[in-house]
């Protein structure tokens, strides 16, 4: 069988798994995109239980988890009736939560709450992951609550119609297989202590499925695939990787025999680990390490911003109709549902229907990732213009390298002569950026007021469209042009304390890069009066300038 087939064979060899132990295993994650792969694998689980198989929609709310008022009841006998919750129905059987990555944070700590429920039967959950970058994942709390994980990334139908079944070659029991598979997790960066127990349970499954009283190395590296590889963050050291500084250590004192029932030799721990790996990667032969960002949620990276026109779902707010805003029609009604019996006592005429008042309007409400755009303010003026305008032209490629992950933008704008310029607006094509990069400007005066100005008058035209902007300068703070273009220190600092005050009161986030070769006092007292934050950073390379700039603006 082909690679693809082979991950197939193990998908549903996950799914026989599940639905062999679901409590000890909590649930699966299948990481695919919407398409009848992942339709026909979801059809073989719906196939190996009979246990109610339950949908959670995207968007899903408090009310919609725990349950609420029923609505239609409550209007039809005019008594508050309640409707049960979808974790209440989903106890005991399978919880599907299709777009995962999405998912808010609250919804998925209230599911990881049911999931370590006592004394109910928790729901055995499936999260479909459709994420289409790394950084676009399930939540963290709920991908570490569930022990099996699988990837449907470039596997065909075609692919589907193959064996699926894993012909296991003969292999020996493996005593004690929890401290080799917590071994492997730590050797492959998963410091999760639930991983290790989530691969045990998966391969006395498998063991199960197998007809074996107990797992073989095959089962364990079946196991390890499923729920440890899949998560993995660091590729393991190897032996010729470490170094060897301890040649003369004295020979090591003896020690009195163990009991050989209770200790296992360290070369056979060592030698069965690498069976197990060996036994994984027959199984899960491309290992694709996903190691993302600490913090990463299914929410993807970045700020979020609420709006009332379009986005995710994020509940509801009393409001106007008009401008864009849609109306919520079971949340209005919800609300005017109480005040039925009293309306209708004041009613000077009978009408039908459900009596509806201005006050009982909900808005829907949506949330966005907020998009940022990284504004270089740059001094490409007199004789160190070249040295600048390189740490420049480094520092904006790093960042637009990463543009994409951090849902960021990045413009440029250079100072010299008697004006500044916008030479590239907020873009994050690099190819694009590159090219507009390599033909920079520089030398002349320094017109600093004119700089901040026009710096100011781009992060407004971007706060309009909805992003958020930083503004990076990189100048001495020594400006010798007015606004008016003509030459002269003393009206040149006028107009750069001015402009800096007013971008100042506009609350925009700011970082001052001092490119001196000693700190200015200047670059000091222009950094305070724009409410910047100061970096004095004279010898500075593009890396150095672009970490300083992001611990800066997350800070």
């Amino acid at each position: 069988m082909s690679a693809a087939a082979d991950r197939w064979a193990l998908a549903i060899r996950a799914v026989l798994c599940l639905a062999e132990a679901p409590s000890a295993l909590g649930g699966i994650v299948i990481r695919a995109r919407s398409g009848p792969v992942r339709d026909r694998l979801l059809d073989v689980l719906r196939e190996t239980t009979d246990r109610p198989v339950h949908r959670l929609p995207p968007g899903a709310t408090a009310e919609a988890l725990h349950g609420g008022l029923d609505l239609t009841e409550t209007l039809r006998t005019g008594l508050s009736v309640s409707r049960e919750g979808l974790l209440a129905r989903a106890s005991g059987g399978i919880l599907i939560a299709p777009m995962a990555e999405r998912m808010r944070l609250d919804i998925a700590a209230q599911i990881a709450v049911a999931l370590d429920g006592e004394g109910e039967a928790p729901p055995t959950l499936v999260l479909l992951d459709e994420g289409a970058e790394p950084d676009e994942v399930a939540p963290e709390a709920l991908r570490d609550r569930l022990g099996l994980h699988i990837a449907l990334d470039d596997i065909a139908l075609a692919d589907t119609e193959a064996g699926s079944e894993i012909i296991a070659a003969d292999a020996p029991d493996a005593e004690d297989p929890l401290p080799v598979l917590t071994s492997i997790s730590a050797a492959y960066g998963v410091l999760s202590m639930r991983v290790p127990v989530q691969a045990l349970a998966a391969a006395r499954a498998l063991a199960a499925l197998d007809g074996c009283a107990a797992p073989t190395e095959t089962h364990l590296g079946e196991a390890a695939a499923l729920s440890i590889l899949p998560r993995a963050r660091t590729m393991p050291q190897t032996a010729q990787d470490e170094p060897d500084d301890t040649p003369n250590e004295p020979e090591p004192e003896e020690q009195p025999e163990s009991d050989p029932n209770t200790q296992q030799d360290p070369s056979e721990t060592a030698a069965l680990e690498d069976r197990v790996l060996e036994a994984a990667a027959a199984v899960l032969p491309e290992l694709n390490l996903t190691a993302r960002r600490d913090g990463a949620s299914g929410a993807g990276a970045g700020a979020r911003m609420r709006t009332v026109t379009h986005g995710r779902p994020a509940g509801t707010m009393a409001g106007k109709i008009g401008g864009g805003r849609r109306l919520d029609i079971v949340a209005t009604l919800r609300t005017a549902a109480p005040w039925q019996p009293l309306r209708r006592k004041v009613m000077t005429e009978a009408r039908d229907g459900v009596l509806v008042e201005p006050d009982d309007f909900r808005i829907k409400r949506f949330e966005r990732p907020a998009e940022s755009v990284m504004i270089f303010v740059v001094d490409a003026s007199g004789s160190a213009a070249a040295a600048r305008m390189a740490e420049a032209k480094g520092a904006i490629e790093i960042m637009l390298a990463e543009a994409y992950r951090k849902r960021e933008k990045v413009a440029l704008i250079a100072f010299r002569g008697s004006a500044a310029e916008v030479l590239l607006q907020p873009t994050r094509a690099l190819v694009q950026a590159k090219r507009q990069l390599s033909t920079l400007p520089g030398g002349g005066g320094t017109p600093l007021a004119a700089g901040i100005l026009t710096a100011h008058g781009l992060a407004q035209t971007v706060r309009r469209s909805g992003a958020t902007p930083y503004l990076v300068f990189l100048t001495d703070g020594r400006g010798n042009i007015a606004l008016s273009g003509e030459p002269g220190r003393a009206q040149a600092r006028e107009d750069q304390d001015r402009a800096a005050r007013m971008l100042a009161a506009d609350g925009v986030v700011t970082v001052l890069i001092d490119t001196a070769n000693r700190p200015q006092p200047d670059a000091k007292a222009l950094a305070a009066a724009m409410d910047a934050r100061y970096l004095p950073l004279p010898r500075a390379d593009a890396s150095m300038i672009s970490r300083a700039v992001r611990a800066a603006t997350d800070a």
